[in-house]
């Protein structure tokens, strides 16, 4: 590709500044073609970085396994360089622009020698979408490329988008010598630029995940007037032909795909209930020209964790896996299947680092373990995940793994409670994780890794929504995972949290009352859908009863996690949380008072 036109100058230049740093023997252009993506395949297959997988089973589909220090997200090695600390929050890790460039550059110099260069033009979103926006990543993995060509809309049509609009978010990135000593993921929002070195596995490598579509693109966000979020949108279809999209975030190992690929149970579905999945990670929400916010998954495909998915969890995810997939670190079945824990069926025979499995070994599926695949082959896959206007939200639900206190949904006052909501949300570590039960670990709108700036400026941001002519979504809160004296969970999950949802759209509808609280409208007696559901009574009372007592605790714990962003947090934030403090005090008054 010798020609880009006038205003791709900008992009050919960089693209030789980058060769004559990085040194590699050739530089390829990328189309986004099948054919491109069947040579990248071949030769992986030939170099060892793929190994083709059971081709009855699971035809054109792969293993790559990666290194083993390079098998996760690593965020002591994630910065955000702004020029000015404050600007990038004690959420983030910091270093200044000019440290940073002349810290890595030194990395990159020469890195590509032997190698390929690649040069990914790619949008994320829909190709004509107002919403979506474009990135470059070069690269010398060709792991990367074929991963980017399934998450992203890459190649071509990408390119004249840049071509047509002059703008584009750069990436930077190198596998280096994989020395974890010797690894940086580097943001450089005011810059628009991404450099990241050293690693090749997915959120440090396929830099349009993460990197762009989150830290970056939340910067761009807050000075355009948009949002970035870590979040699922799900479509929920009534009976009548209604749609309601809902947006909702989690922190991890919290249910976030199952939710967003959830299957109504069979009583809803008898009734004519249907789900569509829009995005399963990331969602860019626009205020729309009738004042709704209007989403889109910014992603093409799924970069999901395979440990967990199985036939009882996520059946449609795992239809999902059938064919054209790359698996990567999980473990392989004696005729050549994938295999991960929790897959319910198969026995491995290899373990993800291409062992003989032991189980002294640990697992034979690294934990994070994952595959990449189109969007498209999930069952029920949303076609308005094409639409360049996106989808009009109806709700937003934050939710956290909560074993005590938060019920199993409320929704909040109005749009500035449920900013509050969000801020506060997290999740309790289990014995399992740390060795230390009930620890809470606040991560804010699931953001917490993931914000391209100050958290006490992202707040504000969020509050700056609500001003006249906007029709905002409602702001819900749901706890799947609340447990009894026994430590047994006290609802059920999974499909049977359509009741949940439902009661949502009604709640959106006008149709369900509820029961106010201090601490938000919780489902009124009778309210939850039950039928069929073996729940008894007195859990369901339980589950959306308000701990007065424990709440006033919860109010003062989240005035000091607020409190830890410093002098740029918002006082609306912050009258806000003291409102629900007074509230709680009051109920607090009135139930002492009839005691007495």
């Amino acid at each position: 590709m010798q020609s880009h036109g006038s205003s791709l100058e900008a992009l050919t230049r960089w693209v030789d500044e980058v060769a004559r740093l990085t040194q590699p023997d050739e530089v390829v252009w990328c189309d986004g073609s099948d054919a491109e993506y069947a040579g990248l395949v071949a030769h992986m297959l030939k170099t060892g970085d793929l190994h083709p997988l059971n081709a009855t089973t699971h035809p054109r589909s792969y293993l790559h396994r990666s290194h083993p220090s390079d098998v996760a997200r690593v965020e002591h090695l994630t910065l955000v360089c702004t020029a000015e600390r404050e600007d990038a929050g004690p959420n983030n890790h910091w270093m200044a622009p000019a440290d940073a460039h002349a810290k890595i550059d030194a990395l990159f110099d020469g890195a590509m020698r032997g190698r390929t260069m690649y040069v990914i033009p790619y949008c994320m979103g829909p190709i004509d979408s107002p919403i979506s926006r474009c990135g470059v990543e070069i690269t010398d993995s060709p792991y990367v490329v074929a991963n980017m060509r399934i998450m992203t809309r890459m190649g071509a049509p990408a390119l004249a988008r840049i071509e047509r609009e002059g703008r584009f978010v750069k990436g930077l990135h190198s596998i280096g010598d994989l020395d974890p000593e010797r690894r940086f993921i580097m943001h450089f929002p005011d810059e628009l630029t991404i450099k990241s070195i050293g690693s090749g596995y997915g959120g440090n490598a396929l830099l349009g995940k993460k990197c762009h579509a989150l830290r970056i693109a939340s910067h761009q966000a807050r000075h355009e007037g948009w949002l970035a979020e870590h979040m699922l949108i799900v479509g929920i279809e009534n009976p009548q032909g209604d749609k309601y999209y809902i947006a909702a975030a989690f922190p991890s190992a919290c249910g976030k795909t199952n939710l967003a690929m959830l299957i109504p149970t069979e009583g809803y579905r008898r009734a004519g209930w249907k789900v569509w999945t829009v995005g399963d990670d990331i969602c860019w929400m626009t205020p729309g020209a009738d004042g709704r916010l209007w989403a889109i998954n910014p992603e093409a495909g799924y970069f999901g964790v395979a440990p967990g998915t199985g036939a009882d969890t996520n059946p449609s995810a795992l239809a999902t896996l059938g064919h054209d997939a790359i698996f990567t670190n999980v473990a392989v079945t004696a005729d050549g299947q994938p295999w991960w824990e929790g897959l319910g069926e198969g026995t491995p025979v290899t373990d993800w680092q291409g062992r003989p499995y032991d189980p002294a070994n640990g697992p034979a599926a690294h934990p994070n373990s994952r595959f990449t695949v189109s969007a498209r082959q999930c069952p029920s896959w949303a076609p308005e995940s094409e639409d360049a206007q996106g989808v009009p939200l109806s709700a937003i639900v934050f939710g956290g793994r909560r074993p005590s206190l938060v019920p199993l949904v409320f929704e909040a006052k109005d749009w500035a409670h449920g900013v509050l909501v969000g801020a506060a949300m997290g999740s309790e570590t289990t014995a399992a994780a740390t060795g230390a039960v009930g620890v809470l670990r606040r991560d804010s709108m699931a953001m917490k890794p993931f914000c391209g700036y100050n958290f006490a400026d992202y707040f504000a941001h969020w509050l700056s929504f609500d001003r006249p002519g906007m029709k905002l979504p409602r702001i819900f809160h749901v706890n799947w995972f609340r447990k009894d004296a026994d430590g047994r969970f006290m609802w059920p999950g999974y499909g049977e949290n359509m009741r949940v949802l439902d009661w949502m759209i009604r709640r959106v509808e006008g149709l369900a009352r509820g029961h106010e609280t201090p601490i938000g409208t919780v489902p009124a007696p009778g309210e939850l859908n039950v039928e069929g559901l073996d729940v008894p009574p007195a859990t369901l009372d339980e589950l959306t009863r308000v701990d007065v007592d424990g709440w006033i605790d919860e109010l003062n714990a989240i005035g000091t996690y607020l409190d830890g962003y410093g002098e740029r947090m918002p006082e609306r934030l912050k009258a806000e949380r003291l409102r629900v403090s007074r509230a709680l005090d009051a109920a607090q008054h009135r139930r002492a008072a009839q005691v007495a």
